[in-house]
């Protein structure tokens, strides 16, 4: 039963990467940014603002850090996929998601002084074998030619800087409880995404989109984060994390179901091999170098 709690949230997450592609010609992805961390940020402040006021001198110790992770797990990570979802397929979106614990693993490395270990080298190798077929649409040779798309840039970037967010997260350990610490971060987000909401051409809320902000205000950005962290607390984050090479399965299965996505060859074989390379790099825990194992780093998700 506790593992359903990691699955729902990846479930959800997943979903939320079909919704970020609907959303790409119903609304600006300005304003589904600002609008869904707004919205989360008010359903949050009734229950968590409270705790916040308490602890404020902690806030105001750690707000420049806040201010950054609100920057890279709220701005960056979302805004960038929103705007990858004009150029690239969800089926895509969640195979390129999938790499954020290789990422996490490897910035943990040279920010954290993780030890590397057998399976981040031969995961990370492996990964972008992958990665490459995919993005090529199983034509390596042709990004010689014509480089990578700036849709699939974006969303690298974008699971890079999530990647960054969970580091960084571990490296500060801000004396916060969870839910005080994500709600500074929001607000930090929702002031950070204001010019560029205002500046967007059209922000207008209808009834074609509003479900779509919904969606990403409340399950994706409060329900998935309150059961994730529930399955990291009964089965420990290692466990957890292993969850997460479900995402890209469940968004290129709804995204086939409900967008008519075409799931092509190079979609499985690409995708096939860059999640064996994230689940290598998650199990084979032998330090390189080393004779004595030492636990490997997992990354926190959320989409």
């Amino acid at each position: 039963m506790n593992a359903l709690f990691p699955l729902v949230a990846v479930l959800i997450w997943s979903v939320n990467a079909v919704v970020s592609k609907l959303s790409a010609g119903a609304i600006d992805p300005a304003a589904i940014s600002f609008y869904r961390w707004l919205l989360a940020l008010v359903a949050l402040t009734p229950f968590v603002l409270p705790g916040v006021i308490r602890n404020w001198r902690t806030v105001r110790a750690n707000a420049g850090k806040l201010l950054v992770l609100g920057l890279l797990g709220m701005v960056l990570y979302q805004s960038l996929a929103y705007y990858a979802a004009h150029s690239v397929s969800a089926l895509f979106m969640g195979i390129i998601v999938s790499l954020i614990p290789l990422l996490t693993i490897l910035i943990s490395i040279v920010l954290l002084r993780v030890a590397p270990t057998v399976g981040v080298a031969l995961g990370s190798v492996i990964s972008l074998c992958g990665l490459i077929w995919l993005v090529s649409a199983g034509q390596p040779g042709a990004l010689l030619q014509h480089g990578i798309g700036k849709g699939e840039l974006m969303m690298l970037a974008a699971t890079a800087s999530y990647a960054l967010y969970g580091v960084l997260t571990k490296r500060w350990a801000i004396d916060l409880p969870n839910w005080q610490s994500l709600y500074v971060q929001i607000a930090f987000g929702v002031l950070l995404l204001l010019p560029n909401f205002l500046m967007a051409p059209d922000v207008g809320l209808n009834s074609q989109n509003l479900s779509l902000v919904l969606f990403a205000a409340i399950p994706a950005s409060i329900i998935a984060p309150f059961l994730w962290i529930q399955g990291v607390v009964r089965l420990g984050a290692n466990t957890a994390s292993i969850f997460m090479n479900l995402a890209p399965v469940f968004t290129a299965a709804i995204a086939v179901l409900f967008l008519h996505e075409q799931l092509h060859d190079y979609h499985l074989i690409g995708g096939g091999v860059t999640l064996l390379g994230v689940i290598l790099s998650q199990r084979l825990r032998t330090p390189l170098g080393r004779k004595k194992p030492q636990p490997a780093v997992s990354g926190e998700l959320g989409e």
